[in-house]
């Protein structure tokens, strides 16, 4: 099995990493994070007609690249790299996810062309104000009359929800847990955006009075939709999770090699030295766990479960720690609003919590592999 990335993917990455260069600085970065939307639509337009990137995973029949989950991972940890400030995630990892995986052809064909072109950005609502993200947890009611579906409640923390124009709510009905398709204009519909500690991502609370929902797939057999979605975002998650850590590790040994204190690098005291070698330790293995989950979802084989949750808890625990380690080895300058550091360190802790912190997929993990 030969986990280095092929020379095309090698050229993807490049090609992302220049775009983002060029439309993702840290100056935009911050500019975009004090804006109620969080995102460039020209920027976000031009990824999706100069790139591609909202197409990537997308079979070619719904309009999309047909690229497999490796050449995702590849995209987001360059994303992850960029703090990239856009409902991509939200968009590709939950939404399409969760109508690929639905079985419902119609609601493909409908939805699933809108995404790959960049027309529509979508969301998945599943977390409500427990902010678990368990499927018991799902409390949104569905009601029905005459074939047709109004869902009432409320779900929070859902991310990119004040923006997107394509809503897929994770709600009970009275067959079980199903999923519906909500749009992000409907009638009875309440969107709050929410104050967030991460600003580079964006989260909203939304409010459900009646409102209208299209039905996607069969009433209640959304619960191993939602599953394998979870499992496919956790992995993207992960992959992003690396991107950022690789980042921080990078500004840290530039500032330790740069910062001179008592005549010499601060590098070449012991324990700066030791503070950036752990770091590498735990970046490596964090790259390696997202990489073999994203072969294992690649191939959509029996592996996914288990190396999803492994990957989202090793990955969410080396990136924060290599953000708060960032901030120490550059000392009181890392503390500050002006350095960069906060800003992957609020990310770190963000995406560290997204989709279940690392306690909750280790117990995840445990009961996957039968512990």
């Amino acid at each position: 099995m030969n986990f280095g990335f092929s020379e095309e993917q090698e050229e993807l990455r490049s090609a992302v990493r220049r775009f983002l260069e060029d439309k993702s600085p840290v100056v935009e970065v911050r500019r975009l994070m004090e804006t109620t939307e969080g995102y460039d639509e020209a920027v976000w337009s031009q990824m999706a007609n100069q790139l591609g990137l909202q197409a990537m995973t997308i079979p070619e029949e719904y309009g999309g690249a047909g690229f497999g989950y490796v050449e995702l991972v590849v995209v987001l940890e360059e994303m992850g790299r960029f703090l990239l400030c856009a409902p991509y995630f939200s968009t590709v990892a939950l939404a399409a996810n969760a109508l690929l995986h639905s079985g419902d052809e119609a609601a493909k064909a409908d939805f699933l062309p809108g995404i790959a072109s960049g027309e529509t950005i979508a969301t998945l609502a599943f977390t409500e104000p427990s902010g678990r993200w368990d499927l018991d947890s799902i409390e949104l009611e569905a009601s029905s009359s005459g074939g047709s579906y109004s869902l009432s409640g409320t779900k929070s923390f859902v991310l990119d929800g004040h923006t997107a124009s394509l809503v897929l709510v994770a709600a009970r009905s009275g067959s079980g847990l199903s999923l519906f398709a909500v749009e992000g204009e409907a009638s009875g519909l309440t969107r709050t955006p929410l104050a967030t500690m991460d600003q580079t991502r964006k989260q909203a609370k939304l409010e459900f009075d009646s409102v209208p929902a299209r039905l996607i797939g069969p009433e209640g057999g959304a619960a191993q939709v939602l599953e394998k979605t979870l499992d496919l975002a956790a992995v993207a998650l992960a992959a992003e999770q690396v991107g950022g850590a690789q980042r921080v590790l990078e500004m840290s040994v530039d500032y330790a090699k740069s910062r001179i204190q008592f005549g010499r690098p601060i590098g070449s005291f012991q324990a700066i030295k030791h503070k950036c070698a752990d770091m590498l330790l735990e970046v490596e293995s964090a790259k390696s766990a997202a990489y073999y989950a994203g072969w294992a979802a690649s191939e959509d084989n029996d592996e996914l479960a288990v190396t999803a949750s492994l990957a989202k808890a090793y990955c969410s625990e080396a990136y924060f720690h290599a953000a708060a380690e960032n901030i120490q080895i550059h000392g009181g300058i890392g503390f500050t609003w002006e350095h960069d550091a906060h800003l992957y360190f609020k990310r770190a802790k963000s995406s560290e919590l997204i989709l279940g912190d690392p306690a909750y997929h280790r117990e995840l993990l445990a009961q996957r592999i039968g512990i």
